[in-house]
């Protein structure tokens, strides 16, 4: 124990002592000094999108300012997997210049009797009726639009709109809400001018800027070089319009806003322009820059009320599923077991009747394993990469390292699923193993990928960013064939090579007839209510999920999601474990494919939330983004079915195998 204690020990001070990958801190200075400090601040744009259209776009759909795109960071595969597409920018930002009304780039001119010039303006309409959001990057952070919600809370959002519009009764719409000034009738407003502040730390009292600037740190004497790790960037979007002299335009508070008619009659000029300011502020620590945004974010309350939601469940679970164990069961084998007389063993009745035929194979049973391989394999995803991104490899700092971290495991995880496939179905007595293994590496990722496939379809249609390019499709391809398929084979060729699972009980070559039931223990009762429970421990957390995916909201609280996933591994398990017993109990032996899908039902409450979700919390429109949301629905409730059914067929597997073990049977 002592061992494991300073093991973890080490492992936590070697994670303290060593920057991630792409993370480390980047020193800025006023002067170019190599191999220390750099002047030139990259701001980076990424993708638009909207909480009203599940389509995203790339900045180049817009007719914004440009530039080119030569020096694109490099992105990794879940970042392309998610539609993130980062790309250079025209701004020109040099650390610790301030600047004043620049403009981006020369005026865009939109004649009214060019039809080009009108579908381009008919796109920068769409995107600001839609409320399509800007998402920019600088020093690889979020730079956030802060401003006031209820209650007088800050908030912070990582993006922040294109524009907004006023509809033709005069109500104005989303961003439109923060200045009186937009209030014509049928009218667009574009945000057209940006306020930059970019806050640095300046290194004093700090090891990194005694060792990089000597005493010439931040504000330091007339002459000397400023140096600075930024903290935060902050940014306020405004409406302006320059007309023939930006400057002037931008420094007059007066100055009208830049109004688009929602019928363009006359010929229009668009001017982008940008305004930094630099501020220090060596309060916030570099290590601790991110906290600001979510900080902002008020969930922490409702975390820890769904964490004790979920445990209250989990001790009445646990309560009954004690109560059952220590008296119920304990009783039955005990009364099982003295066998006093012959009569005594006519009298039997419950659980031990069923002994020559609870573990007769079930009908299907290719199918089952197949469905629990898969599980499998997703609940060793899913463990590990919550583990990671508790650890923090995961942060919101190292982008796409979710779905990158996800897909790599669940490729080669192929081995965990060709095992328990091959050894359950060699279980049930099955001789086609090479079907097995073929059905385990192909029916659950092709359904996941046919899916992918009609809705990339559908987004390449479009034009979106989120279109996974068709030479990321064929690199996926490889990975399942040529990576995920041999190691479930591999699997497959040790769990066959394994001898067949022994159980406790010997089967009877004639079925015994199953009474007539009631109503709480038929099947389909059973199945529906199975799947309550373990919904009601995870429905609070599911709120906070489906807003990072639909809402773009940062999710981070990785701590509370491995809790909550335990408690779901646990509670789905008690639940199962339940209602398998009172079947037992009845004469009905057929638990193998009602365990599966007494948990895996937990999933059809899932799709009726997401559905709820989708109508109460979202306001997405059009068909083609009511499809994708649904799709890629269908794709997460089809997975959530895999874990909770493999999670619940385990339990009960466990359960049926222990029960009878330890009973004496003639």
């Amino acid at each position: 124990m002592l061992r494991l204690v300073v093991g973890f020990t080490c492992l936590w001070l070697g994670v303290q002592g060593f920057y991630l990958p792409g993370l480390a801190p980047v020193t800025y200075c006023d002067r170019d000094e190599t191999n220390i400090c750099t002047k030139e601040i990259k701001l980076f744009v990424n993708r638009l999108n909207s909480e009203e259209s599940v389509i995203p776009y790339e900045y180049q759909h817009f007719d914004f300012c440009q530039t080119k795109e030569d020096h694109s960071p490099a992105e990794n595969l879940g970042q392309v997997v998610f539609g993130e597409r980062i790309r250079p920018s025209p701004y020109s930002i040099r650390f610790n210049e301030p600047k004043k009304c620049v403009k981006v780039c020369d005026t865009k001119v939109y004649k009214a009797n060019d039809n080009e010039a009108k579908k381009k303006l008919a796109l920068l309409k769409k995107g600001m009726l839609m409320n399509y959001q800007h998402h920019w990057i600088v020093d690889n952070m979020p730079i956030t639009w802060c401003y006031q919600v209820e209650n007088q809370q800050h908030y912070c959002a990582t993006g922040f709109p294109m524009g907004c519009y006023v509809d033709k009764q005069g109500e104005a719409k989303d961003a439109c809400v923060i200045n009186r000034e937009y209030n014509k009738k049928d009218t667009y407003y574009l945000f057209n001018h940006v306020d930059i502040t970019i806050y640095y730390h300046s290194g004093q009292n700090e090891d990194w800027g005694k060792y990089l600037g000597g005493g010439n740190v931040g504000g330091g004497a007339a002459g000397s070089t400023v140096r600075g790790r930024i903290v935060a960037v902050k940014l306020v979007p405004k409406s302006i319009d320059h007309g023939d002299d930006p400057e002037k335009a931008c420094e007059n508070p007066t100055s009208p806003p830049m109004a688009i008619p929602g019928e363009q009659r006359e010929d229009l000029k668009i001017s982008y322009t940008y305004s930094v300011s630099f501020e220090e502020n060596s309060n916030i620590k570099w290590s601790s820059r991110w906290d600001y945004i979510l900080e902002s974010m008020p969930h922490t309350n409702i975390q820890w009320f769904s964490i004790l939601n979920s445990l209250v469940i989990v001790l009445f679970l646990s309560g009954m599923v004690a109560m059952i164990l220590m008296r119920t069961l304990h009783k039955d084998i005990a009364r099982y077991n003295q066998i006093e007389s012959g009569e005594d063993a006519q009298e039997e009745f419950g659980w031990k009747l069923v002994h020559g035929d609870v573990f007769r194979p079930p009908r299907k049973g290719m199918l089952l394993s197949v469905l629990l391989g898969s599980g499998a394999q997703l609940i060793s995803m899913v463990s590990i990469t919550l583990a990671f991104a508790c650890l923090g490899f995961l942060s919101p700092a190292n982008r796409g390292a979710l779905m990158t971290c996800a897909l790599v495991l669940y490729v080669c995880l192929g081995t965990p699923a060709g095992y328990v496939s091959s050894r359950i179905y060699k279980s049930f007595g099955g001789e086609k193993w090479k079907s097995n293994v073929l059905l385990t590496s192909m029916l659950c990722p092709g359904i996941v990928f046919a899916h992918f496939f009609v809705m990339n379809l559908v987004l390449w249609y479009y034009g979106s960013s989120a279109a996974i390019p068709f030479f990321t499709l064929v690199a996926l391809l490889a990975l399942w064939f040529g990576v995920s398929v041999p190691l479930t084979f591999v699997g497959a060729y040790f769990g066959f090579r394994k001898p067949c699972i022994e159980q406790p009980v010997r089967t009877n070559q004639i079925p015994r007839q199953i009474p007539d039931q009631s109503l709480y223990t038929q099947p389909v009762p059973g199945i529906i209510m199975g799947g309550v429970l373990p919904f009601g421990c995870i429905f609070i957390q599911l709120f906070f999920v489906l807003n990072s995916i639909w809402s773009s909201h940062i999710y981070y609280m990785y701590g509370f999601l491995f809790l909550v996933y335990l408690i779901l591994i646990i509670t789905c398990s008690e639940t199962t474990i339940l209602l398998c017993y009172f079947h037992l109990c009845a004469e009905d032996y057929h638990w193998w494919w009602r365990s599966f899908l007494t948990s895996g039902f937990t999933a059809f409450y899932l799709a009726m939330y997401c559905i709820h979700y989708f109508f109460t919390k979202l306001d997405i429109e059009g068909a083609a983004s009511t499809f994708l949301y649904f799709g890629y629905t269908s794709i997460m409730v089809f997975c959530f079915f895999l874990l909770t059914g493999t999670i619940g067929f385990f339990a009960s597997f466990w359960f049926v195998r222990k029960i009878y073990s330890v009973v004496k049977v003639d």
